[in-house]
C-alpha cells in the first residue's frame, strides 16, 4: 500500500508575517517518521507574551510543551508563528495556555500531551498554569519540566 503524499506545507521556506490573532494562525503538521514507538518531544517557549485583557499591559511567560506523538509531528515554524500571535491576544493566563495545549491536541491527536505555563508576576502574584490530555504510556520517560517556581529576587 503506498503512503499518500502530506499536503504541501504552506509556511516553510518563504517568508511568514505574524498571524494577526491565535484564530487566525494556521498550525501545520507533518507525519511522524516513527508512529510506531513513544517518544516525548518537548518545545520550550521562554519569551512567551499575550496581553491582559483587562489592563491591556503585557504578560510574560515561560510554556514547556511536552508530547507523545501519534501519527503527526507539529510543524515548528507554523507553532512559532501561532506562539506569537498571542503578542497582541487578550486572554488571562489560564485561557492562553489551556486554549494552546487543545489546539495542539485538535490538530494531532497525540498519545499524551501537557503544557505548563510559568507566568511572571503581576500584582505581585505568579500564576502558573498547567493541563494535560491523555495519560503517559507505560515505560516513557517525561523529564521534569525544568522551570523553578517563582522566588523573586534571591
Amino acid at each position: 500500500m503506498a503512503k499518500s503524499k502530506p499536503k504541501k506545507l504552506s509556511l516553510l521556506g518563504q517568508p511568514s508575517p505574524m498571524p494577526a490573532s491565535p484564530d487566525k494562525a494556521v498550525l501545520e503538521r507533518v507525519p511522524n517518521p516513527h508512529p510506531d514507538t513513544d517518544y516525548v518531544a518537548r518545545f520550550t517557549v521562554p519569551e512567551f507574551t499575550s496581553i491582559c485583557p483587562v489592563t491591556s499591559q503585557p504578560d510574560f511567560a515561560q510554556l514547556v510543551i511536552d508530547y507523545v506523538p501519534d501519527k503527526w509531528l507539529v510543524e515548528s515554524k507554523s507553532l512559532k508563528l501561532y506562539l506569537t500571535s498571542y503578542r497582541n491576544h487578550g486572554a488571562f493566563h489560564e485561557d492562553c495556555t489551556v486554549e494552546i495545549g487543545k489546539r495542539l491536541v485538535k490538530l494531532l491527536g497525540p498519545r499524551w500531551l501537557r503544557i505548563g505555563g510559568y507566568w511572571y508576576p503581576r500584582g505581585g502574584i505568579p500564576i502558573d498554569v498547567f493541563w494535560q490530555y491523555g495519560k503517559l504510556p507505560k515505560g516513557v520517560w517525561a523529564p521534569d519540566q525544568g522551570v523553578a517556581p517563582y522566588r523573586g529576587r534571591g
